[in-house]
């Protein structure tokens, strides 16, 4: 296990230059009012500050809030045809591409991800803003020439208002680019609250996307924690919509708030990824899927595959390449050329993780593989881990643990592989392997899901909608549905020549 562990390079030069971050409020570069920063080290490298951005306060989120308001109300961008945003967004795309290297090492350190695959992220987000750039020039109501002769109905897409974005730790440049693009070529103005872990790069966003010819107010970052910055945009009527992404925990909290002033909610929350691998299944290809799924970002990812559901004539075969694979997996140093996968995001999160693996243990699941932290002194690291003879009612099979760990459950029919998969409070993913297109489609069919995959895992395109079940969340995002997230449709009726009176002078 240790043999492929790569051990951080705490003197690698490119932890050397600290970057300071500002808010981004009406076009402006802002400190907090306070003038109280949040310092981040790397989760990868502890001894190392690699950047600090302002801790605001509510005052500062109500200045966003009435930059924002005054953007939508008064302002040019919910006026402009959908050619004009289009060519802004656009320009916003290849800002994106021309800041690249900045943005992924900035991710990277940020996160505690390997550089490999920050610069993948990036280069998907700028996919991503392209692609609702070109959806936002073509965006339509609707016609209705058959409710009679002298009738003519039409239905208006319009912009929803002033939208808040709240977006987590975890793939903070990938949420807010889901999000945002759809937002503004929808025409709406937003206010976007990242992770206090994980600001720089949101703030870098806005600020390229001021360069690119956004008008000023209408992508607007503040930084700083929930409580101080982010509930505001729940509690504030003057926000018309609030798009979360985290834990259910807070999503509940949220929308609850939300509920109080009508407000409209997007969230996407928590999740417990069933990977369901049947008897035909390419078991070289599902071992790799399998391992992507699970130690993909460390873990943190809720769509990550967490749970192996496998049917029991190949859970031998399976677990054992998957071990082999496990074994040799390179995973420490988010800088390495070779890591997979990298450091967890904080002390607490690395606690958390720990204590699910005890809990595993104590409640009787087999501990195959891992379950340790390494390096503490260097970094956030976790091992990776596999359990086998994990019972469904267990603690690691239920809840989300958003680390490096697989629980393995067994199965004999198709009917008991489904149930499995729906056997928990959760409903984002899930990956079905299988040979028999049949019995593979026919099982995503009945799998309460909102994103699957057959054969693959962690797959995407912005052209796909992505959104959870159950208590994963509500509303859809990406695609053609994720404009509507944030449009109103108004119904217009239109009489054509003189109408029937309704009452007549006797």
């Amino acid at each position: 296990m240790q043999d492929s562990f790569v051990v951080p390079n705490l003197s690698d030069p490119r932890l050397g230059n600290q970057r300071t971050y500002r808010m981004l409020i009406d076009g402006k570069s802002r400190d907090a009012l306070s003038g109280e920063t949040i310092e981040r080290r790397s989760p990868g490298h502890r001894t190392s500050v690699i950047a600090n951005w302002p801790a605001g306060s509510t005052a500062d989120a109500e200045l966003a809030i009435a930059a924002a308001r005054r953007a939508f109300d008064g302002g040019p961008w919910p006026k402009m045809s959908g050619a004009e945003r289009s060519a802004i967004m656009h320009a916003v795309a290849a800002g994106i591409l021309a800041n690249l290297d900045e943005l992924a090492l900035a991710e990277c350190l940020e996160t505690g991800k390997p550089l490999a695959q920050a610069r993948g992220e990036i280069d998907y987000c700028a996919d991503m803003w392209r692609y609702a750039a070109g959806q936002a020039r073509g965006l339509e109501g609707d016609t209705h020439n058959a409710i009679g002769d002298n009738r003519l109905g039409l239905v208006l897409r319009e912009p929803a208002g002033v939208v808040g974005i709240i977006t987590p730790w975890n793939f903070p440049f990938i949420i807010v680019s889901e999000r945002v693009p759809w937002a503004l070529g929808a025409g709406c103005t937003v206010v976007v609250k990242p992770s206090e872990f994980t600001s720089g790069t949101t703030v870098r966003l806005a600020e390229i996307a001021l360069e690119a010819g956004v008008p000023p107010g209408v992508f607007n970052v503040i930084t700083g924690t929930g409580p101080s910055v982010g509930q505001i945009l729940a509690e504030d009527p003057r926000v018309d919509v609030l798009a979360f992404t985290g834990s259910v925990r807070v999503g509940r909290q949220l929308a609850g708030i939300a509920a109080s002033n009508i407000k409209r909610v997007g969230l996407e929350l928590g999740g417990k990824g069933p990977q369901v691998v049947f008897a035909d299944a390419d078991i070289e290809a599902a071992a790799d899927g399998i391992a992507y799924g699970v130690y993909h970002n460390a873990g943190q990812c809720c769509i990550s595959g967490s749970r192996l559901i496998v049917h029991n004539a190949v859970r031998s075969a399976l677990l054992d390449r998957l071990l082999e694979i496990s074994r040799q997996l390179p995973y420490g140093d988010p800088l390495g050329a070779t890591t997979r996968y990298g450091a967890m995001v904080s002390d607490q999160h690395l606690d958390k993780v720990s204590a699910y693996v005890e809990k595993g243990v104590a409640e009787g699941a087999e501990l195959l593989l891992g379950g340790t932290r390494m390096a503490a002194e260097a970094g956030n690291f976790f091992a990776p881990t596999v359990f086998d003879k994990v019972q469904p009612g267990m603690a690691i099979a239920q809840e989300e643990i958003f680390g490096p760990v697989l629980a393995t459950i067994g199965f004999d029919t198709p009917e008991e592989a489904v149930a499995l998969a729906n056997g928990t409070p959760f409903g984002l993913s899930a990956s079905v392997w299988s040979r028999d297109l049949e019995t593979a489609i026919q099982t995503t069919r009945r799998i309460r899901a909102g994103r699957c995959w057959i054969n693959s895992v962690i797959d995407g395109t912005p052209e796909m909608p992505i959104g959870g079940y159950k208590k994963s969340g509500v509303g859809r995002e990406l695609g053609r549905y994720g404009f509507d997230e944030y449009s109103q449709f108004k119904g217009l009726h239109m009489t054509l020549g003189r109408p029937q009176p309704w009452f007549e002078t006797p």
